[in-house]
Protein backbone atom coordinates (compact mmCIF):
# COMPACT_ATOMS: atom_id res chain seq x y z
CA UNK A 1 0.00 0.00 0.00
CA UNK A 2 1.54 3.29 -0.73
CA UNK A 3 1.59 5.19 2.51
CA UNK A 4 0.61 8.95 3.01
CA UNK A 5 3.27 11.39 4.50
CA UNK A 6 0.91 13.91 5.72
CA UNK A 7 0.41 14.84 9.40
CA UNK A 8 -3.32 15.19 8.77
CA UNK A 9 -5.27 13.84 5.95
CA UNK A 10 -8.92 13.40 4.26
CA UNK A 11 -10.72 10.37 4.05
CA UNK A 12 -13.92 10.34 1.89
CA UNK A 13 -16.34 7.33 2.18
CA UNK A 14 -18.33 7.14 -1.14
CA UNK A 15 -22.48 5.43 0.31
CA UNK A 16 -24.05 4.01 -2.38
CA UNK A 17 -28.15 2.88 -1.75
CA UNK A 18 -28.91 0.31 -0.17
CA UNK A 19 -25.92 0.68 2.11
CA UNK A 20 -24.81 -0.75 5.13
CA UNK A 21 -25.14 1.77 7.97
CA UNK A 22 -22.34 -0.51 10.01
CA UNK A 23 -19.64 -0.61 7.45
CA UNK A 24 -20.52 3.06 6.70
CA UNK A 25 -19.76 4.00 9.69
CA UNK A 26 -16.26 1.69 10.12
CA UNK A 27 -13.99 4.94 8.79
CA UNK A 28 -15.36 7.52 10.69
CA UNK A 29 -15.08 5.26 13.82
CA UNK A 30 -11.29 3.68 12.97
CA UNK A 31 -10.03 6.77 11.37
CA UNK A 32 -11.44 9.27 13.89
CA UNK A 33 -10.11 7.87 16.94
CA UNK A 34 -6.69 8.03 15.49
CA UNK A 35 -4.42 10.72 17.10
CA UNK A 36 -1.34 11.12 18.06
CA UNK A 37 -0.34 13.23 21.21
CA UNK A 38 2.20 15.59 19.35
CA UNK A 39 -0.05 16.31 16.71
CA UNK A 40 -3.58 15.53 17.23
CA UNK A 41 -6.12 14.19 15.22
CA UNK A 42 -4.46 12.41 12.05
CA UNK A 43 -7.57 12.11 9.69
CA UNK A 44 -10.78 14.15 8.61
CA UNK A 45 -13.32 11.42 7.61
CA UNK A 46 -16.29 13.04 5.64
CA UNK A 47 -19.15 10.79 4.38
CA UNK A 48 -20.38 11.45 0.78
CA UNK A 49 -22.96 10.54 -2.07
CA UNK A 50 -22.98 10.92 -5.71
CA UNK A 51 -25.24 13.91 -5.97
CA UNK A 52 -25.08 15.44 -2.29
CA UNK A 53 -28.23 13.63 -1.27
CA UNK A 54 -30.12 11.26 0.92
CA UNK A 55 -29.41 7.23 -0.10
CA UNK A 56 -31.59 4.53 1.65
CA UNK A 57 -29.84 2.19 4.00
CA UNK A 58 -30.40 -1.46 3.76
CA UNK A 59 -31.84 -1.10 7.05
CA UNK A 60 -34.98 0.63 6.45
CA UNK A 61 -34.31 4.52 6.46
CA UNK A 62 -32.18 6.79 4.40
CA UNK A 63 -29.23 8.31 5.86
CA UNK A 64 -28.32 12.22 4.97
CA UNK A 65 -24.96 13.66 3.92
CA UNK A 66 -23.23 17.30 3.59
CA UNK A 67 -21.24 16.42 0.93
CA UNK A 68 -21.64 15.27 -2.66
CA UNK A 69 -18.80 13.18 -4.94
CA UNK A 70 -16.71 16.53 -5.36
CA UNK A 71 -15.54 15.10 -1.94
CA UNK A 72 -14.01 12.35 -3.46
CA UNK A 73 -11.82 14.68 -5.50
CA UNK A 74 -10.02 16.29 -2.35
CA UNK A 75 -10.03 12.60 -1.07
CA UNK A 76 -6.21 11.77 0.15
CA UNK A 77 -8.08 8.06 0.78
CA UNK A 78 -11.70 7.29 -0.77
CA UNK A 79 -13.29 4.41 0.70
CA UNK A 80 -16.29 2.84 -0.64
CA UNK A 81 -18.94 1.57 1.75
CA UNK A 82 -20.39 -1.97 0.78
CA UNK A 83 -24.44 -2.28 -0.49
CA UNK A 84 -26.85 -4.78 0.02
CA UNK A 85 -27.32 -7.00 -2.79
CA UNK A 86 -29.87 -9.23 -2.03
CA UNK A 87 -30.14 -13.12 -2.20
CA UNK A 88 -29.31 -14.62 -4.63
CA UNK A 89 -26.96 -11.30 -5.59
CA UNK A 90 -28.05 -8.90 -7.97
CA UNK A 91 -25.77 -6.09 -9.11
CA UNK A 92 -28.16 -2.99 -10.38
CA UNK A 93 -25.98 -0.21 -9.76
CA UNK A 94 -25.48 2.67 -12.04
CA UNK A 95 -22.11 2.32 -13.84
CA UNK A 96 -22.08 5.73 -15.47
CA UNK A 97 -22.35 7.94 -12.29
CA UNK A 98 -19.72 5.83 -10.34
CA UNK A 99 -17.32 5.67 -13.39
CA UNK A 100 -17.56 9.63 -13.93
CA UNK A 101 -17.06 10.07 -10.17
CA UNK A 102 -14.04 7.74 -9.18
CA UNK A 103 -12.59 8.64 -12.27
CA UNK A 104 -12.45 12.08 -11.00
CA UNK A 105 -10.10 10.92 -7.52
CA UNK A 106 -6.69 11.82 -7.67
CA UNK A 107 -4.15 9.71 -9.16
CA UNK A 108 -1.96 9.93 -5.71
CA UNK A 109 -5.04 8.82 -3.66
CA UNK A 110 -5.50 5.89 -2.35
CA UNK A 111 -8.56 3.98 -2.81
CA UNK A 112 -10.55 1.16 -0.42
CA UNK A 113 -13.56 -0.68 -0.55
CA UNK A 114 -15.16 -2.67 2.36
CA UNK A 115 -17.16 -5.99 1.65
CA UNK A 116 -19.06 -5.90 -1.75
CA UNK A 117 -17.46 -2.22 -1.91
CA UNK A 118 -15.51 -4.34 -4.46
CA UNK A 119 -18.38 -4.70 -7.21
CA UNK A 120 -17.54 -0.74 -7.45
CA UNK A 121 -14.16 -0.96 -7.95
CA UNK A 122 -14.12 -3.70 -10.41
CA UNK A 123 -17.38 -2.34 -12.36
CA UNK A 124 -15.55 1.15 -13.38
CA UNK A 125 -12.54 -1.35 -14.25
CA UNK A 126 -10.16 0.06 -11.12
CA UNK A 127 -9.94 -4.21 -10.47
CA UNK A 128 -8.82 -5.27 -13.75
CA UNK A 129 -5.59 -7.20 -13.49
CA UNK A 130 -5.31 -6.58 -9.68
CA UNK A 131 -5.68 -9.32 -6.73
CA UNK A 132 -8.52 -7.99 -4.66
CA UNK A 133 -11.30 -9.91 -2.23
CA UNK A 134 -14.67 -9.61 -1.10
CA UNK A 135 -17.05 -11.56 1.09
CA UNK A 136 -16.72 -15.39 0.13
CA UNK A 137 -20.04 -16.33 0.01
CA UNK A 138 -20.43 -14.05 -3.12
CA UNK A 139 -17.06 -14.83 -5.21
CA UNK A 140 -18.72 -16.93 -7.72
CA UNK A 141 -21.21 -14.39 -8.50
CA UNK A 142 -18.36 -12.14 -8.68
CA UNK A 143 -16.00 -13.57 -10.58
CA UNK A 144 -18.81 -14.38 -12.81
CA UNK A 145 -19.29 -10.75 -13.70
CA UNK A 146 -15.60 -9.37 -13.26
CA UNK A 147 -13.18 -12.20 -14.70
CA UNK A 148 -10.15 -9.67 -14.99
CA UNK A 149 -10.30 -9.84 -11.59
CA UNK A 150 -7.75 -11.74 -9.54
CA UNK A 151 -10.19 -12.37 -7.04
CA UNK A 152 -8.99 -14.30 -3.42
CA UNK A 153 -12.09 -15.00 -1.26
CA UNK A 154 -10.10 -16.29 1.22
CA UNK A 155 -8.53 -13.72 3.00
CA UNK A 156 -9.42 -10.39 5.14
CA UNK A 157 -8.07 -8.27 2.98
CA UNK A 158 -5.53 -7.21 0.03
CA UNK A 159 -2.92 -4.46 -0.41
CA UNK A 160 -2.45 -4.14 -3.96
CA UNK A 161 -0.30 -0.77 -3.84
CA UNK A 162 -2.99 2.23 -4.16
CA UNK A 163 -6.15 -0.02 -3.79
CA UNK A 164 -7.17 -2.52 -1.09
CA UNK A 165 -10.41 -4.68 -0.88
CA UNK A 166 -11.37 -6.19 2.07
CA UNK A 167 -14.24 -8.85 2.75
CA UNK A 168 -16.93 -8.35 5.14
CA UNK A 169 -18.13 -6.08 8.20
CA UNK A 170 -15.15 -6.59 10.60
CA UNK A 171 -12.43 -6.59 8.08
CA UNK A 172 -13.26 -3.22 7.06
CA UNK A 173 -11.56 -2.59 10.51
CA UNK A 174 -9.40 -4.81 10.05
CA UNK A 175 -8.15 -2.96 6.52
CA UNK A 176 -8.69 0.67 8.03
CA UNK A 177 -7.05 -0.37 10.77
CA UNK A 178 -3.84 -1.43 8.14
CA UNK A 179 -3.66 2.17 6.44
CA UNK A 180 -3.17 3.68 9.87
CA UNK A 181 -0.13 1.46 10.86
CA UNK A 182 1.12 2.24 7.46
CA UNK A 183 0.46 5.81 7.30
CA UNK A 184 1.95 6.13 11.39
CA UNK A 185 3.03 3.19 12.80
CA UNK A 186 2.19 0.81 15.37
CA UNK A 187 2.24 2.94 18.15
CA UNK A 188 -0.49 4.78 16.89
CA UNK A 189 -2.39 1.75 15.00
CA UNK A 190 -2.22 0.11 18.57
CA UNK A 191 -4.05 2.46 20.22
CA UNK A 192 -6.74 2.99 17.96
CA UNK A 193 -7.25 -0.54 18.60
CA UNK A 194 -7.57 -0.04 22.06
CA UNK A 195 -9.64 2.77 21.65
CA UNK A 196 -11.98 1.07 19.27
CA UNK A 197 -11.98 -2.34 21.39
CA UNK A 198 -11.23 -4.29 19.00
CA UNK A 199 -7.91 -6.77 18.52
CA UNK A 200 -4.62 -4.77 16.73
CA UNK A 201 -3.66 -6.71 14.10
CA UNK A 202 -5.20 -9.41 11.92
CA UNK A 203 -3.10 -9.89 8.74
CA UNK A 204 -4.55 -9.25 5.25
CA UNK A 205 -3.65 -13.22 4.98
CA UNK A 206 -5.52 -14.66 7.60
CA UNK A 207 -8.77 -16.72 6.68
CA UNK A 208 -12.06 -14.98 6.34
CA UNK A 209 -14.23 -17.69 7.89
CA UNK A 210 -13.27 -20.99 9.88
CA UNK A 211 -15.16 -23.96 9.94
CA UNK A 212 -14.79 -24.71 13.49
CA UNK A 213 -17.16 -24.57 16.89
CA UNK A 214 -17.43 -21.44 18.90
CA UNK A 215 -15.97 -21.94 22.13
CA UNK A 216 -18.58 -23.07 24.91
CA UNK A 217 -18.81 -19.94 27.51
CA UNK A 218 -16.00 -20.10 30.33
CA UNK A 219 -13.58 -22.10 27.78
CA UNK A 220 -11.15 -19.92 26.97
CA UNK A 221 -8.52 -21.98 29.02
CA UNK A 222 -5.87 -20.82 26.96
CA UNK A 223 -5.72 -17.12 27.17
CA UNK A 224 -3.01 -17.18 30.47
CA UNK A 225 -1.11 -19.19 28.46
CA UNK A 226 -1.37 -16.81 25.53
CA UNK A 227 -0.34 -13.88 28.17
CA UNK A 228 2.31 -15.59 29.70
CA UNK A 229 3.84 -16.31 25.79
CA UNK A 230 3.23 -13.01 24.93
CA UNK A 231 6.03 -12.17 27.69
CA UNK A 232 8.57 -14.65 26.59
CA UNK A 233 8.45 -14.17 23.06
CA UNK A 234 12.26 -14.13 22.66
CA UNK A 235 12.08 -17.81 23.85
CA UNK A 236 11.96 -20.83 21.88
CA UNK A 237 8.13 -21.62 23.01
CA UNK A 238 7.96 -24.94 21.92
CA UNK A 239 4.29 -26.58 21.76
CA UNK A 240 5.60 -28.78 24.25
CA UNK A 241 6.38 -25.74 26.86
CA UNK A 242 2.99 -23.95 26.22
CA UNK A 243 0.76 -27.56 26.74
CA UNK A 244 2.46 -27.79 30.12
CA UNK A 245 2.01 -24.08 30.77
CA UNK A 246 -1.80 -24.85 30.41
CA UNK A 247 -1.23 -27.79 32.25
CA UNK A 248 -3.11 -29.93 29.08
CA UNK A 249 -1.68 -32.47 26.86
CA UNK A 250 -0.47 -31.20 23.48
CA UNK A 251 -3.39 -32.63 21.09
CA UNK A 252 -6.02 -30.97 23.93
CA UNK A 253 -4.19 -27.60 23.84
CA UNK A 254 -3.84 -27.51 20.17
CA UNK A 255 -7.11 -28.04 19.64
CA UNK A 256 -8.49 -25.82 22.40
CA UNK A 257 -5.99 -22.73 21.02
CA UNK A 258 -7.81 -23.35 17.41
CA UNK A 259 -10.74 -23.15 18.62
CA UNK A 260 -9.94 -19.91 20.71
CA UNK A 261 -8.14 -18.24 18.46
CA UNK A 262 -8.76 -19.65 14.69
CA UNK A 263 -5.32 -20.12 14.60
CA UNK A 264 -2.69 -23.30 15.60
CA UNK A 265 -0.21 -22.30 18.07
CA UNK A 266 2.77 -21.51 16.13
CA UNK A 267 0.72 -19.78 13.59
CA UNK A 268 -0.21 -17.25 16.68
CA UNK A 269 2.97 -17.07 18.01
CA UNK A 270 5.26 -15.97 14.83
CA UNK A 271 2.09 -13.34 14.71
CA UNK A 272 3.00 -11.99 17.95
CA UNK A 273 6.64 -12.31 16.96
CA UNK A 274 6.21 -10.12 13.47
CA UNK A 275 4.08 -7.79 15.64
CA UNK A 276 6.88 -6.97 18.02
CA UNK A 277 9.55 -6.92 15.66
CA UNK A 278 7.76 -4.11 13.62
CA UNK A 279 6.78 -2.10 17.04
CA UNK A 280 11.14 -3.11 17.64
CA UNK A 281 11.93 -1.11 14.17
CA UNK A 282 9.82 1.52 14.64
CA UNK A 283 10.64 2.89 18.37
CA UNK A 284 14.14 2.24 18.77
CA UNK A 285 17.96 2.39 16.86
CA UNK A 286 18.31 -1.64 17.94
CA UNK A 287 20.62 -3.44 15.35
CA UNK A 288 18.66 -5.89 13.06
CA UNK A 289 20.03 -8.89 14.87
CA UNK A 290 19.17 -7.68 18.22
CA UNK A 291 15.45 -7.02 16.62
CA UNK A 292 15.65 -10.08 15.58
CA UNK A 293 16.62 -11.88 19.21
CA UNK A 294 14.00 -9.65 21.40
CA UNK A 295 11.04 -10.52 18.83
CA UNK A 296 12.11 -14.20 19.24
CA UNK A 297 13.43 -14.71 15.57
CA UNK A 298 16.71 -15.63 16.57
CA UNK A 299 19.26 -13.83 13.84
CA UNK A 300 18.58 -10.99 11.37
CA UNK A 301 18.03 -13.27 8.22
CA UNK A 302 15.37 -14.98 10.08
CA UNK A 303 13.91 -12.15 10.98
CA UNK A 304 14.35 -10.23 7.02
CA UNK A 305 12.81 -13.75 5.56
CA UNK A 306 9.30 -13.39 7.92
CA UNK A 307 9.33 -9.72 7.68
CA UNK A 308 9.12 -9.89 4.25
CA UNK A 309 7.03 -12.56 3.93
CA UNK A 310 4.33 -11.13 5.58
CA UNK A 311 4.53 -7.60 4.66
CA UNK A 312 6.93 -7.56 1.60
CA UNK A 313 9.96 -5.50 3.14
CA UNK A 314 12.89 -5.61 4.55
CA UNK A 315 13.70 -4.32 8.35
CA UNK A 316 15.44 -2.07 7.10
CA UNK A 317 13.85 -0.59 4.76
CA UNK A 318 10.51 -1.09 7.29
CA UNK A 319 12.66 1.52 9.74
CA UNK A 320 13.70 3.91 6.93
CA UNK A 321 9.49 3.88 5.64
CA UNK A 322 9.00 4.92 9.40
CA UNK A 323 11.71 6.97 10.41
CA UNK A 324 10.76 9.87 7.12
CA UNK A 325 7.20 9.39 7.89
CA UNK A 326 7.83 10.37 12.02
CA UNK A 327 10.33 13.18 11.08
CA UNK A 328 7.85 14.62 8.56
CA UNK A 329 5.23 14.46 10.87
CA UNK A 330 7.34 16.06 13.67
CA UNK A 331 8.24 19.04 10.94
CA UNK A 332 4.54 19.65 10.45
CA UNK A 333 4.26 19.59 13.72
CA UNK A 334 6.45 22.49 14.39
CA UNK A 335 5.46 24.56 11.40
CA UNK A 336 2.23 24.50 12.75
CA UNK A 337 3.32 25.37 16.27
CA UNK A 338 5.45 28.14 14.66
CA UNK A 339 2.11 29.52 12.59
CA UNK A 340 0.09 29.23 15.88
CA UNK A 341 2.56 31.71 17.54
Amino acid sequence: MICKDRAMHRVAVLALSGVYPFELGIPARVFGASWDPDIGMLYEVVVCTLDGGPVMTNAGFSIGVDHDSQALVDADTVVVAPVDLGWPPVWDQPTGPLTQALTRVRSDARIMSICTGAYVLAAVGLLDGRRATTHWRLAEHFQSLFPAVQLDPTVLFVDDGNVLTSAGASAGVDACLHLVRCDHGSRVANQTARDCVVPPWRDGGQAQFIDRPVPEPGRTATAPTQAWALEHLDQPLSLSELAAHARMSRRTFTRRFRQETGASPGQWILRQRIELARQLLETNDLPIDQVAHRSGFGTGASLRRHLHRAIGISPQAYRQTFRRAERLAQRQAEEEEARSE
